[in-house]
C-alpha cells in the first residue's frame, strides 16, 4: 500500500475477495488514519474504538439511513426498527424485546443443546471423516431456533437461504459503485417474496393462533397501539435474517480461529467452560458484522473532523476490536482474555436485541464441538468466504476429525 492517506479506493478494497479472507491489515490502516472524510465530507469513516463507541451512544447519530446525503431516492416502504430512531424505534423494539430477554433466552437452552446434538449425530451417522461446518452445524442451528421461535414451519426453513443472503448482501455499502440493475431486481424480488410469505403466515396465525412469537406480536399492544401489518412483516423479516445470518458467521469464525490456534483449541477441549470466553474473543477478534452506519443529525465534531448534517458515519466495528488503545496484543486470539469491551453488538439504543440468543447458540455449539469432535483439524484448501464483506464469514469451512463421540 502507498504511503498516501487511505481513501475511497482503500474502502472499496474491502469487497476484494482476497481482502475478505483477511481484512485486518487494511482495517488497521483505515483505523489509524481515521477519522477521515470522503465524498466531499458526505461520509466520515471511523475505526477507533473511542470514536465508534461514542457515536453509537450519541442520540444525534441517526439510524435512519434515508437521512444521509448519500442516500438514493427509494420507493415508500416500511422499515424495520433497526433503521428507525425514537420514538418509533422505542415503540417497536419494546414490543419485540420481551421475547429476547436473557431470562427468556435461557429457557431455550435445552432446545439449542438438543438441536446441536442432533446435528452432530447426523454428521457422525453420515460417515466419513469430514464435517462441513457451515451447512452441517453453523447454518441449520440458528435458522431452526429462530424459525421455531417465530413460528415458521420446519418445511419452509430451506426457502429462506437465498432470500436472506440476497437481502443481507444488499445492505452493505457500495462505496460509490451502484448495484447493477440485475442485482437490484433480485434484491427487490427477494424482499417481495419474503413479505408475501410472512403476509400469508400472519393471516394464518390470525385465524389459528399458536404458542409462538408471531402470534404474540400480532396480539401485542403498547400504549394502546399494535403493530401494523407492514410493521409485522418488516419485523419478521428482520428477526429471521438477523437471527441467523450473523450467528452463522459467529460460529464459523470462532471455529476457524480455534482451528488456527491449536493451543486455544486444546484449552477449550480441556475446559469446555471456556466456550463463552471464546465467543466473546471471536466477537472482538473476527466479528461477523464488520461495519455499520449512522447519519449525523446536525454538525458533529469527531476529533479533528467535522461531519455536516446528513453525513454518513461509517463505523468500522471490526477495526475497533483490534484497537491497541483498548486491547493489549490485539492481533492475538486468546479465549481467556476479557474481551467484553468489544462493539460487535453495537452499543446504545440499538445494541443488538438478539445478543443473548447469539451468545448462547455459539457457546453451546463450541462446547459440543470441544466435547464430541475428536482430533479436529482445518482443511484450509476447502475454505471459501462469502462475497459479503459486511456480514463476513465462511461460506464453506471443512474440518477433518478422527471421530464424533455420542452425545
Amino acid at each position: 500500500m502507498s504511503l498516501a492517506p487511505p481513501g475511497l479506493a482503500d474502502l472499496a478494497r474491502l469487497a476484494d475477495p482476497a481482502v475478505i479472507a483477511d481484512p485486518y491489515p487494511l482495517l488497521a490502516t483505515l483505523r489509524e488514519a481515521s477519522p477521515f472524510a470522503e465524498f466531499g465530507g458526505a461520509m466520515v469513516v471511523l475505526g477507533r474504538h473511542r470514536d465508534c463507541s461514542r457515536i453509537l451512544r450519541d442520540p444525534r447519530a441517526s439510524s435512519e439511513r434515508d437521512r444521509s446525503l448519500l442516500s438514493q431516492p427509494d420507493a415508500e416502504r416500511t422499515r424495520s426498527f433497526l433503521s428507525l430512531d425514537p420514538p418509533d424505534h422505542t415503540r417497536l423494539r419494546r414490543l419485540v424485546a420481551r421475547a429476547f430477554t436473557a431470562r427468556v433466552v435461557a429457557t431455550l437452552e435445552p432446545r439449542i443443546r438438543a438441536v446441536t446434538a442432533e446435528l452432530l449425530s447426523a454428521a457422525a451417522a453420515a460417515g466419513g471423516r469430514e464435517l462441513e461446518l457451515v451447512s452441517q452445524l453453523a447454518y441449520p442451528l440458528p435458522v431452526r431456533i429462530i424459525s421455531e421461535l417465530i413460528g415458521v414451519p420446519p418445511a419452509d426453513h430451506a426457502r429462506f437461504a437465498a432470500w436472506s443472503a440476497k437481502l443481507a448482501h444488499s445492505v452493505q455499502p457500495q462505496f460509490g459503485v451502484a448495484q447493477s440493475a440485475a442485482d437490484l431486481a433480485e434484491t427487490e424480488r427477494a424482499g417481495l417474496e419474503f413479505a408475501e410469505y410472512f403476509g400469508e403466515l400472519i393471516a394464518e396465525r390470525r385465524a389459528r393462533p399458536a404458542p409462538d412469537l408471531l402470534t404474540k406480536l400480532i396480539r401485542a399492544e403498547d400504549d394502546g397501539e399494535r403493530l401494523t401489518e407492514a410493521e409485522l412483516i418488516a419485523t419478521c423479516v428482520l428477526l429471521l435474517v438477523a437471527g441467523h445470518e450473523t450467528t452463522v458467521g459467529l460460529i464459523s469464525n470462532a471455529v476457524l480461529a480455534l482451528l488456527r490456534h491449536p493451543g486455544q483449541l486444546a484449552a477449550l477441549q480441556a475446559d469446555p467452560g471456556l466456550a463463552a470466553g471464546a465467543v466473546e474473543e471471536t466477537l472482538r477478534y473476527d466479528p461477523p458484522v464488520q461495519l455499520t452506519g449512522r447519519v449525523a443529525r446536525g454538525v458533529m465534531r469527531i476529533g479533528p473532523t467535522s461531519a455536516p448534517d446528513g453525513a454518513m458515519l461509517l463505523l468500522l466495528l471490526a477495526a475497533t476490536g483490534r484497537d491497541p488503545q483498548v486491547f493489549a496484543d490485539p492481533d492475538a486470539f486468546d479465549i481467556r482474555r476479557d474481551a467484553r469491551a468489544h462493539l460487535a453488538f453495537a452499543a446504545g439504543a440499538h445494541f443488538c436485541l438478539g445478543a443473548p440468543l447469539a451468545r448462547l447458540e455459539a457457546t453451546i455449539a463450541l462446547q459440543a464441538l470441544a466435547v464430541r469432535v475428536a482430533g479436529p483439524e482445518p482443511h484450509d484448501a476447502a475454505l471459501v468466504y462469502k462475497p459479503n464483506f459486511n456480514l463476513r464469514g465462511p461460506e464453506r469451512l471443512v474440518l477433518g476429525f478422527d471421530r464424533i463421540d455420542p452425545a
